[in-house]
C-alpha cells in the first residue's frame, strides 16, 4: 500500500510528516508500531530480501534522503498473492511511503549517491528469527535497476523461494 507523505517546503528546506495515525487508519493500516529503524547506504547497495519468523514484522518504509528501488514480496502462506511482489521508487523528493504487512519480505537497492531509509516496524527485531530470500530469484521476476550490486555476505547466499521452508513463513489471515 502506497502513502504520500505530507511535506511543508520553503526556502529554508522542508519538514516532512512521516507518520500520522489518523492518515494510516484512513488508508486501512491498523498496525501498531513498536520499533523504528534507520538505514544509511551508498549507491549500489542492495539490502534484502529480509523477513522475520516467528514474530513477522510489518513495515512502513520511507526515504528521508536520496532514493531507492523498494521491493516487497508476499510470503504469507495461503495468500492469493503468494510469491508476487510490489516495487516502487521511494525518494525524499517524491515523498512516497510503502506499507508492507507482516509476512512480506523486504529489500531495497540504492539508486542515488547515498540513501537514508527509515521504517517503522510492528514487531521488534529478533536475531534468531532473521530470515531471507534471494534478491535475484528468477521465480520472483523482480526488475531491479541496472548497476553494480553491493551485497552483504549474508544476503549473497540467501535461499531461493522454493528452498524456504513453509514453516518459516507467516500464515495469511
Amino acid at each position: 500500500m502506497l502513502l504520500q507523505s505530507v511535506a511543508h517546503r520553503d526556502d529554508r528546506g522542508y519538514l516532512v510528516e512521516t507518520w500520522r495515525e489518523e492518515r494510516c487508519l484512513a488508508a486501512g493500516i491498523r498496525a501498531r508500531f513498536v520499533q523504528d529503524n534507520v538505514s544509511v547506504s551508498r549507491r549500489g547497495v542492495l539490502r534484502g530480501l529480509h523477513f522475520q519468523h516467528p514474530a513477522p514484522q510489518g513495515k512502513l518504509v520511507c526515504v528521508l534522503q536520496g532514493s531507492v528501488w523498494d521491493v516487497g514480496v508476499d510470503l504469507r502462506r495461503g495468500s492469493p498473492t503468494f510469491g508476487d511482489h510490489v516495487a516502487v521508487e521511494l525518494s525524499a523528493e517524491n515523498g512516497l511511503q510503502v506499507y508492507l504487512p507482516e509476512g512480506m519480505a523486504h529489500g531495497f537497492y540504492v539508486t542515488s549517491e547515498s540513501a537514508l531509509v527509515a521504517y517503522k516496524c510492528t514487531s521488534t527485531y529478533r536475531p534468531g528469527g532473521d530470515r531471507g530470500l534471494r534478491w535475484d530469484d528468477p521465480a520472483l521476476g523482480i526488475a531491479w535497476p541496472g548497476g553494480p550490486r553491493v551485497l552483504s555476505p549474508k544476503d549473497a547466499v540467501l535461499p531461493l523461494l522454493t528452498d524456504v521452508s513453509s514453516e518459516d513463513l507467516a500464515q495469511w489471515t
